[in-house]
Protein backbone atom coordinates (compact mmCIF):
# COMPACT_ATOMS: atom_id res chain seq x y z
CA UNK A 1 0.00 0.00 0.00
CA UNK A 2 1.57 3.31 -0.78
CA UNK A 3 0.88 6.43 1.28
CA UNK A 4 -1.91 8.36 0.59
CA UNK A 5 -3.70 5.94 -0.99
CA UNK A 6 -6.55 2.89 0.95
CA UNK A 7 -6.68 -0.34 0.23
CA UNK A 8 -10.20 -2.05 -0.50
CA UNK A 9 -10.93 -5.41 1.54
CA UNK A 10 -14.27 -6.61 -0.04
CA UNK A 11 -16.08 -10.30 2.26
CA UNK A 12 -18.31 -11.76 0.50
CA UNK A 13 -21.23 -13.48 2.69
CA UNK A 14 -23.37 -16.34 1.72
CA UNK A 15 -26.41 -18.12 3.18
CA UNK A 16 -24.66 -19.94 6.20
CA UNK A 17 -21.56 -18.36 6.18
CA UNK A 18 -19.87 -18.66 9.97
CA UNK A 19 -20.26 -14.94 12.11
CA UNK A 20 -17.15 -15.52 13.58
CA UNK A 21 -14.65 -15.14 10.70
CA UNK A 22 -16.97 -12.47 9.49
CA UNK A 23 -15.63 -10.61 12.92
CA UNK A 24 -12.37 -11.66 12.24
CA UNK A 25 -12.82 -9.61 8.81
CA UNK A 26 -14.29 -6.56 10.24
CA UNK A 27 -12.30 -5.97 13.23
CA UNK A 28 -9.02 -6.13 11.52
CA UNK A 29 -9.72 -4.32 7.93
CA UNK A 30 -13.16 -2.55 8.61
CA UNK A 31 -12.69 -1.07 12.18
CA UNK A 32 -11.35 2.95 11.83
CA UNK A 33 -7.66 3.16 13.24
CA UNK A 34 -7.16 6.93 13.68
CA UNK A 35 -4.14 6.37 16.12
CA UNK A 36 -1.93 4.94 13.11
CA UNK A 37 -1.91 8.31 11.38
CA UNK A 38 -2.39 6.65 8.06
CA UNK A 39 -4.72 5.44 5.60
CA UNK A 40 -6.25 2.33 6.48
CA UNK A 41 -8.55 -0.19 4.40
CA UNK A 42 -11.64 0.76 2.97
CA UNK A 43 -13.70 -2.32 3.88
CA UNK A 44 -17.28 -3.55 2.14
CA UNK A 45 -19.80 -6.40 2.71
CA UNK A 46 -21.48 -7.83 -0.20
CA UNK A 47 -23.76 -10.77 -0.93
CA UNK A 48 -25.46 -11.88 -3.99
CA UNK A 49 -28.85 -10.82 -2.32
CA UNK A 50 -29.49 -8.01 -0.10
CA UNK A 51 -30.55 -10.19 3.32
CA UNK A 52 -28.25 -13.08 4.36
CA UNK A 53 -29.21 -15.65 6.59
CA UNK A 54 -26.11 -16.50 8.65
CA UNK A 55 -25.02 -19.83 10.12
CA UNK A 56 -27.98 -21.75 12.37
CA UNK A 57 -30.07 -18.19 11.66
CA UNK A 58 -27.96 -16.85 14.33
CA UNK A 59 -29.02 -13.54 12.99
CA UNK A 60 -29.12 -11.50 9.33
CA UNK A 61 -27.18 -9.06 7.72
CA UNK A 62 -29.20 -6.63 5.86
CA UNK A 63 -28.94 -3.74 3.22
CA UNK A 64 -24.92 -5.32 2.17
CA UNK A 65 -23.74 -4.26 -0.97
CA UNK A 66 -24.17 -6.64 -4.11
CA UNK A 67 -21.63 -8.83 -5.63
CA UNK A 68 -20.96 -5.90 -8.14
CA UNK A 69 -18.82 -4.62 -4.84
CA UNK A 70 -16.37 -7.48 -5.99
CA UNK A 71 -15.25 -5.49 -8.79
CA UNK A 72 -14.14 -2.80 -6.66
CA UNK A 73 -11.96 -5.18 -4.87
CA UNK A 74 -7.68 -5.24 -4.20
CA UNK A 75 -8.78 -8.21 -1.79
CA UNK A 76 -11.25 -10.25 -1.67
CA UNK A 77 -12.34 -12.71 1.15
CA UNK A 78 -14.38 -15.18 0.28
CA UNK A 79 -17.19 -16.98 2.17
CA UNK A 80 -16.92 -19.99 4.22
CA UNK A 81 -19.66 -22.34 5.93
CA UNK A 82 -19.78 -25.52 8.48
CA UNK A 83 -20.21 -27.95 5.73
CA UNK A 84 -18.06 -27.27 2.48
CA UNK A 85 -20.03 -30.17 0.87
CA UNK A 86 -22.80 -27.20 0.10
CA UNK A 87 -21.18 -25.31 -2.35
CA UNK A 88 -21.78 -21.71 -2.43
CA UNK A 89 -24.25 -20.00 -5.07
CA UNK A 90 -22.64 -20.23 -8.58
CA UNK A 91 -22.74 -16.13 -9.03
CA UNK A 92 -20.09 -16.44 -5.79
CA UNK A 93 -17.79 -18.25 -8.11
CA UNK A 94 -18.76 -16.09 -10.92
CA UNK A 95 -17.43 -12.81 -9.27
CA UNK A 96 -14.59 -14.91 -7.38
CA UNK A 97 -13.16 -15.70 -11.28
CA UNK A 98 -13.69 -12.04 -12.47
CA UNK A 99 -11.28 -10.72 -9.22
CA UNK A 100 -8.86 -13.39 -9.79
CA UNK A 101 -8.81 -12.66 -13.71
CA UNK A 102 -7.52 -8.99 -12.75
CA UNK A 103 -5.65 -9.62 -10.20
CA UNK A 104 -7.26 -9.33 -7.10
CA UNK A 105 -5.91 -10.56 -3.69
CA UNK A 106 -8.09 -13.67 -2.74
CA UNK A 107 -8.29 -14.67 0.72
CA UNK A 108 -10.03 -17.78 2.49
CA UNK A 109 -10.82 -18.36 6.47
CA UNK A 110 -11.40 -22.25 7.11
CA UNK A 111 -13.63 -23.76 4.88
CA UNK A 112 -13.40 -20.89 2.58
CA UNK A 113 -10.82 -23.14 0.54
CA UNK A 114 -13.18 -24.94 -0.89
CA UNK A 115 -15.49 -21.63 -2.20
CA UNK A 116 -11.83 -20.63 -4.06
CA UNK A 117 -11.45 -24.13 -5.70
CA UNK A 118 -14.83 -24.88 -6.56
CA UNK A 119 -14.46 -21.25 -8.30
CA UNK A 120 -11.68 -22.80 -10.21
CA UNK A 121 -8.82 -20.41 -9.04
CA UNK A 122 -5.89 -22.03 -7.13
CA UNK A 123 -5.72 -25.05 -9.44
CA UNK A 124 -1.50 -26.09 -8.63
CA UNK A 125 -1.49 -23.47 -5.90
CA UNK A 126 -0.57 -23.25 -2.26
CA UNK A 127 -3.50 -23.49 0.67
CA UNK A 128 -4.53 -24.96 3.60
CA UNK A 129 -7.89 -25.79 5.20
CA UNK A 130 -8.79 -26.72 8.46
CA UNK A 131 -7.78 -30.59 9.67
CA UNK A 132 -10.81 -31.58 9.82
CA UNK A 133 -12.13 -31.01 6.39
CA UNK A 134 -8.32 -32.08 5.05
CA UNK A 135 -9.03 -35.86 3.50
CA UNK A 136 -12.11 -34.36 1.67
CA UNK A 137 -10.60 -31.73 0.13
CA UNK A 138 -7.78 -33.72 -0.75
CA UNK A 139 -10.52 -35.99 -2.50
CA UNK A 140 -12.18 -33.46 -4.05
CA UNK A 141 -9.74 -31.40 -5.54
CA UNK A 142 -6.48 -33.59 -6.13
CA UNK A 143 -5.25 -30.33 -8.68
CA UNK A 144 -4.46 -28.24 -5.62
CA UNK A 145 -1.16 -28.09 -3.70
CA UNK A 146 -2.95 -28.56 -0.07
CA UNK A 147 -0.23 -28.37 3.16
CA UNK A 148 -2.62 -29.50 5.54
CA UNK A 149 -1.39 -29.15 9.32
CA UNK A 150 -0.19 -25.09 8.61
CA UNK A 151 -2.04 -22.76 10.47
CA UNK A 152 -2.07 -20.48 7.12
CA UNK A 153 -0.54 -20.47 3.57
CA UNK A 154 0.61 -17.36 1.74
CA UNK A 155 1.11 -17.99 -1.85
CA UNK A 156 1.29 -14.59 -2.95
CA UNK A 157 -2.08 -13.34 -3.85
CA UNK A 158 -4.09 -16.65 -2.91
CA UNK A 159 -3.40 -16.47 1.45
CA UNK A 160 -5.30 -19.32 3.16
CA UNK A 161 -6.25 -19.90 6.58
CA UNK A 162 -6.58 -23.18 8.53
CA UNK A 163 -9.47 -22.50 10.98
CA UNK A 164 -11.48 -19.72 13.08
CA UNK A 165 -8.55 -18.67 15.14
CA UNK A 166 -6.01 -18.77 12.59
CA UNK A 167 -7.88 -16.30 10.31
CA UNK A 168 -6.69 -13.78 13.14
CA UNK A 169 -2.97 -15.02 12.10
CA UNK A 170 -3.29 -14.42 8.39
CA UNK A 171 -5.34 -11.58 8.92
CA UNK A 172 -2.45 -9.86 11.14
CA UNK A 173 0.24 -11.35 8.24
CA UNK A 174 -1.22 -9.67 5.85
CA UNK A 175 -1.14 -6.22 7.95
CA UNK A 176 1.75 -6.97 8.34
CA UNK A 177 2.75 -7.41 4.62
CA UNK A 178 0.67 -4.26 3.98
CA UNK A 179 1.80 -2.02 6.95
CA UNK A 180 4.81 -3.16 8.50
CA UNK A 181 5.92 -5.23 11.90
CA UNK A 182 5.15 -2.37 13.77
CA UNK A 183 1.67 -1.54 12.60
CA UNK A 184 0.59 -5.53 13.06
CA UNK A 185 1.70 -5.72 16.03
CA UNK A 186 0.14 -2.16 17.26
CA UNK A 187 -3.34 -3.44 15.71
CA UNK A 188 -2.49 -6.90 18.06
CA UNK A 189 -2.07 -5.14 21.00
CA UNK A 190 -5.65 -3.28 21.02
CA UNK A 191 -7.00 -7.09 20.10
CA UNK A 192 -4.62 -8.63 22.76
CA UNK A 193 -3.91 -11.56 20.42
CA UNK A 194 -0.34 -13.01 19.60
CA UNK A 195 1.15 -10.73 17.73
CA UNK A 196 2.91 -12.94 15.28
CA UNK A 197 2.21 -16.77 15.27
CA UNK A 198 4.13 -17.96 11.75
CA UNK A 199 2.24 -19.64 9.29
CA UNK A 200 4.08 -22.95 8.98
CA UNK A 201 3.14 -23.78 13.08
CA UNK A 202 0.83 -26.61 13.23
CA UNK A 203 -2.91 -26.92 13.59
CA UNK A 204 -4.41 -28.07 16.57
CA UNK A 205 -5.93 -31.58 16.17
CA UNK A 206 -8.07 -33.97 18.31
CA UNK A 207 -5.01 -35.80 20.37
CA UNK A 208 -5.30 -37.75 23.96
CA UNK A 209 -4.06 -35.70 26.63
CA UNK A 210 -0.81 -36.89 28.06
CA UNK A 211 -1.02 -38.13 31.55
CA UNK A 212 1.19 -35.27 32.70
CA UNK A 213 0.89 -31.72 31.10
CA UNK A 214 4.32 -29.97 30.13
CA UNK A 215 4.94 -26.98 32.16
CA UNK A 216 3.95 -23.93 29.67
CA UNK A 217 6.86 -22.30 27.94
CA UNK A 218 6.07 -18.93 28.51
CA UNK A 219 9.03 -18.23 30.95
CA UNK A 220 11.40 -19.53 28.51
CA UNK A 221 10.12 -17.34 25.62
CA UNK A 222 9.84 -14.60 27.50
CA UNK A 223 13.48 -14.74 28.87
CA UNK A 224 14.75 -15.09 25.02
CA UNK A 225 12.62 -12.48 23.51
CA UNK A 226 14.65 -10.23 26.08
CA UNK A 227 18.05 -11.01 24.93
CA UNK A 228 17.72 -11.55 20.86
CA UNK A 229 20.98 -9.42 20.40
CA UNK A 230 22.83 -12.19 22.21
CA UNK A 231 24.16 -15.85 21.24
CA UNK A 232 21.27 -18.00 22.15
CA UNK A 233 21.33 -21.46 21.80
CA UNK A 234 18.85 -24.00 22.18
CA UNK A 235 21.04 -25.52 25.02
CA UNK A 236 20.68 -22.01 26.56
CA UNK A 237 17.20 -22.33 26.16
CA UNK A 238 16.92 -26.14 27.71
CA UNK A 239 19.12 -24.82 30.63
CA UNK A 240 16.87 -22.10 31.69
CA UNK A 241 13.68 -24.39 31.37
CA UNK A 242 15.60 -26.97 33.32
CA UNK A 243 14.99 -29.63 30.72
CA UNK A 244 16.84 -31.55 28.28
CA UNK A 245 17.33 -30.14 24.96
CA UNK A 246 15.52 -33.57 23.61
CA UNK A 247 12.95 -32.40 26.08
CA UNK A 248 12.58 -29.36 24.84
CA UNK A 249 12.22 -29.87 21.20
CA UNK A 250 9.43 -31.89 22.05
CA UNK A 251 7.89 -28.99 24.15
CA UNK A 252 7.89 -26.87 21.39
CA UNK A 253 6.28 -29.36 19.37
CA UNK A 254 3.87 -29.75 21.57
CA UNK A 255 3.13 -26.56 22.64
CA UNK A 256 3.74 -24.51 19.59
CA UNK A 257 4.37 -27.29 16.58
CA UNK A 258 7.65 -25.77 15.53
CA UNK A 259 11.37 -26.47 16.96
CA UNK A 260 12.93 -23.75 19.09
CA UNK A 261 15.51 -23.36 16.56
CA UNK A 262 13.12 -22.17 13.91
CA UNK A 263 11.15 -19.91 16.82
CA UNK A 264 14.11 -18.36 17.76
CA UNK A 265 14.92 -17.26 14.08
CA UNK A 266 11.17 -16.28 13.26
CA UNK A 267 11.16 -13.55 16.61
CA UNK A 268 14.47 -12.76 15.25
CA UNK A 269 13.28 -11.31 12.16
CA UNK A 270 10.04 -10.36 13.35
CA UNK A 271 12.73 -7.85 15.49
CA UNK A 272 14.60 -7.04 12.37
CA UNK A 273 11.79 -6.26 10.48
CA UNK A 274 10.42 -3.50 13.22
CA UNK A 275 14.33 -1.95 13.44
CA UNK A 276 14.21 -1.71 9.74
CA UNK A 277 11.61 0.98 9.71
CA UNK A 278 13.54 3.37 11.32
CA UNK A 279 15.68 4.79 9.03
CA UNK A 280 18.28 5.62 11.11
CA UNK A 281 19.67 2.60 12.01
CA UNK A 282 22.39 0.41 9.58
CA UNK A 283 22.05 -3.10 8.35
CA UNK A 284 24.92 -4.09 10.92
CA UNK A 285 23.31 -2.87 13.83
CA UNK A 286 19.70 -4.24 12.81
CA UNK A 287 21.31 -7.56 12.47
CA UNK A 288 23.51 -7.70 15.41
CA UNK A 289 20.60 -5.98 17.69
CA UNK A 290 18.26 -8.76 16.06
CA UNK A 291 20.63 -11.66 16.97
CA UNK A 292 21.13 -12.27 12.93
CA UNK A 293 25.02 -11.65 13.25
CA UNK A 294 25.98 -9.41 10.21
CA UNK A 295 24.36 -7.72 7.37
CA UNK A 296 24.39 -10.74 4.59
CA UNK A 297 22.88 -12.92 7.18
CA UNK A 298 20.11 -10.93 7.87
CA UNK A 299 19.48 -9.82 3.73
CA UNK A 300 19.34 -14.03 3.61
CA UNK A 301 16.96 -14.47 6.22
CA UNK A 302 14.45 -11.22 5.59
CA UNK A 303 14.76 -12.55 1.73
CA UNK A 304 13.72 -16.16 2.57
CA UNK A 305 10.84 -14.76 5.73
CA UNK A 306 9.43 -11.85 3.82
CA UNK A 307 10.47 -12.12 -0.03
CA UNK A 308 11.97 -8.55 0.45
CA UNK A 309 15.70 -7.50 1.32
CA UNK A 310 16.42 -5.21 4.13
CA UNK A 311 16.11 -2.24 1.43
CA UNK A 312 13.13 -3.07 -0.23
CA UNK A 313 11.31 -3.83 2.96
CA UNK A 314 12.56 -0.28 4.52
CA UNK A 315 11.72 1.65 1.65
CA UNK A 316 7.81 -0.07 1.58
CA UNK A 317 7.69 0.15 5.52
CA UNK A 318 9.78 3.04 6.66
CA UNK A 319 9.31 6.26 8.23
CA UNK A 320 9.35 7.72 4.48
CA UNK A 321 7.12 5.20 2.58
Amino acid sequence: MSKGSSHRVVAIVDAGSNPFELGVATELFGLRRPELERPWYEFELCAAEPTVRMHLGMFTLSGVAGLDAVDRADTLIVPNRPDPVVPVRPEVHAAIRRAADRGARLLSFCTGAFTLAEAGVIEGRRVTTHWRWVAEFARRHPGVLLEPDVLFVDDGDVLTAAGSAAALDLGLHVIRRDHGAEIANIVSRRLIFAGHRDGGQRQFVDRPLPPRLDTSLAPVLTWARARLGDPITVAALAATAATSQATLHRRFQAELGTTPLAWLTTERITLACRLLENDSLSLDHVAAAAGLGTATNLRTQLRRHTGLTPSAYRRRFGPRR
